[in-house]
């Protein structure tokens, strides 16, 4: 009511479950929120951000009173959605309904392979839960049924997801659009499905969270059957407590019918300090007695003890010292088959690394080949298959990252990278190391057509903020992607080919920087700079030689990366692309946006603005204008 902003209803409603989690079930020491072996709890229905806000202040996390009066402020730990990394104790970011869910599924995961990988017999190093609050809109929206029918597959038992189910969206009663029975949906998916009728029974929901436990082959969905906005006598069970604060009025009601001091504002009596501190004292002990089980285990198992450092703390590996990760191909090879063999050499390197595809791993090429399938009956495999389920995938893949201990990927066409948007926005708001690797990167796609040929696709992408895309033009610029993605606290997209292509001679670290020069010109300044990306950078390379035969002395530039690029100095970029040189021509077969920061108002592009064509992927390029004959005209109209 202070910020006269946000979202009472469900706090209102989900208050006792959240309680009854928290206080009695919840393994977590508010004294150290990153103890590696907490349960984590994922507010999934992230505009009830107040909630999660007033257990963090009850359980000793340090947001005070005056925090929560700055709730949706300006420059305040209570933003009106949870943001991890920036309020203590928020495991992740949560608002767009369904990814919280979904990153718990991925946090599941990563603690079920963890396990698998570190727990001995007696040393039970790897052991806690996920638990997600999530409301009808997380449920109805798809990329939960997605997430959800993959835990159900991988039998992830230490998953339990609370449903606050109050039958009320923003639009009114959830009759009007969802009607399903999502009990018998979730046991279709293979869960265990318990409901608690009334959601304000405490000891009915600390059974269920119990019953939870003790299955192990399930995950668990509690459907907690509540009123949104209870208490409020006039605001109870309607829409009209969703998204704005009740007014003056209703909160003196609700204060009254609750049995609340009427005069007293962000009031919380001592004894309800004292109970909350028991629970913070439970975590504290319980951190203790896993802190001296380590230490046992580390003895006892010092081999094990390193390979812990190695998952959490890294292990020494540096990608750009690797002899062997240099070693170019002679061969042409599409760079889906460069990234394919770079995986598997940082595969024998990075014991972590851990990810999969699609249902398309033939064609991305990602699988780890001395790895195993991760799978209900073998946590320890580290190759993921998500099925055909992008959305999820990506979102799944967030909740790995954020996780910790592992460095996940995850594959697919690029043009379905828009399935996966939301996630990749959200991987680059939180900052999580996430690699994606994108395959059948443009109209060399050929014959599967407008379709599958991504057009947009990179301009969406470079348009991201915290994102570093990488669209490479042989083995070494791919080598260089993945040796930043590796170690670059944020996401990483490789953007590759179907279509084979040449080995270029002078390609190497320099990639990471993000544009350098491949063939200069020869004289002090040039007449012309070539620039591409990918593919493409084999035109302007070839151009170059067509160019010099005609009089005109090009400089050709590869252009892999625009993040890197921007993020050099003045000096660098000065002199790879000089201000002086007017003149430029860049190619890219996708759509021109965001070229024309480097060609300026004389430039010109070869690009893609229309959509694609079906048809063999040279006809297509040719048809399109990717020819060596084409850039050299474009280039020379220039001096006409």
């Amino acid at each position: 009511q202070k910020a006269n902003s946000g979202h009472p209803g469900l706090p209102l409603g989900a208050a006792p479950a959240a309680y009854t989690l928290w206080q009695y079930q919840l393994k977590a020491n508010p004294a150290n929120p990153q103890w590696k072996d907490r349960d984590r709890f994922v507010l999934s229905a992230g505009h009830g951000s107040m909630l999660l806000y007033s257990l963090l202040h009850l359980y000793g996390y340090g947001l005070t009173i005056e925090d929560l009066k700055g709730f949706r402020q300006w420059h305040t730990l209570t933003p009106g959605h949870p943001e991890v990394g920036h309020t203590k104790g928020v495991e992740t970011t949560t608002g767009p309904l369904g990814q919280g869910v979904s990153n718990a599924v991925g946090m599941a995961m990563a603690e079920a392979h963890l396990a698998a990988i570190f727990n001995r017999e007696g040393y039970p190093v790897v052991d806690h839960r996920t638990y997600a609050l999530v409301g009808d809109g997380c449920l109805m929206e798809g990329i939960s049924g997605e997430a959800c029918s993959l835990a159900g597959t991988w039998k992830l038992g230490k998953l339990t997801v609370l449903y606050d189910s109050n039958s009320i969206s923003i639009e009114g009663s959830t009759d009007i659009a969802f009607t399903e029975n999502v009990g018998m949906r979730y046991e279709a998916y293979g869960w265990q499905v318990i409901t608690v009728e009334d959601g304000n029974d405490i000891d009915t929901i600390e059974k269920a969270l119990e019953a939870a436990k003790a299955e192990t082959e399930k995950p668990t969905l509690i459907i907690n059957k509540t009123l949104i906005g209870y208490g409020c006598p006039a605001k109870q069970g309607k829409a009209a407590a969703h998204g704005a604060p009740l007014g003056p009025e209703n909160l003196i009601a609700l204060k009254e019918n609750l049995g609340w001091p009427v005069d007293k504002e962000f009031y919380v009596p001592d004894e309800v300090y004292e109970n909350t501190a028991k629970a913070a004292k439970r975590g504290a002990e319980a951190e203790a007695a896993w802190n001296a089980m380590f230490a046992e285990y580390c003895e006892k198992y010092p081999e094990m003890a390193k390979l812990w450092k190695d998952y959490f703390d890294g292990n020494g590996y540096s990608a750009w010292e690797d002899a062997e990760l240099w070693k170019k191909p002679e061969k042409a090879l599409a760079t889906r088959a460069t990234s394919g063999e770079i995986i598997n050499k940082l595969a024998d390197k990075l014991p972590n690394l851990f990810g999969g595809s699609a249902d398309l791993s033939p064609s991305t090429l990602t699988i780890m080949k001395q790895r195993t399938d991760f799978s209900a009956q073998n946590y320890a495999g580290s190759n993921l298959h998500f099925g055909v389920r992008e959305h999820a995938m990506a979102a799944i893949i967030n909740g790995v990252a954020l996780h910790g201990g592992l460095i996940p990927y995850c594959a697919t066409f690029f043009v379905f990278s828009d399935y996966m948007k939301h996630s990749i926005r959200l991987a680059s708001l939180m900052k999580q190391r996430v690699i994606y690797v994108l395959t059948h990167d443009s109209i060399g796609v050929g014959e599967d057509g407008p379709t599958h040929q991504p057009i947009e696709q990179l301009a969406a992408l470079r348009s991201m903020p915290g994102m570093t895309v990488f669209r490479p033009a042989d083995y070494s610029e791919t080598a260089a992607a993945y040796a930043f993605a590796i170690e670059h606290q944020g996401p990483t997209a490789m953007v590759l080919t179907r279509q084979n292509l040449p080995q270029l001679p002078e390609t190497g670290k320099d990639a990471a920087k993000g544009a350098y020069i491949l063939r200069d010109s020869k004289k002090a300044v040039p007449d012309v700079i070539l620039m591409a990306s990918g593919s493409e950078v084999e035109l302007i390379y070839k151009a170059y030689d067509e160019l010099q035969a005609q009089g005109i002395d090009a400089r050709v530039v590869s252009v892999p990366s625009f993040e890197r690029f921007n993020a050099q100095s003045a000096e660098y970029k000065e002199s790879v692309m000089p201000l002086a040189v007017k003149k430029r021509v860049a190619v890219e077969a996708a759509c021109s946006f965001g070229w024309h920061q480097y060609i300026g108002l004389e430039g010109k592009m070869i690009a893609m603005d229309t959509f694609g064509q079906c048809g063999p992927a040279a006809t297509v390029f040719k048809a399109f204008g990717y020819t060596v004959d084409h850039v050299v005209e474009v280039t020379k109209s220039l001096f006409e």
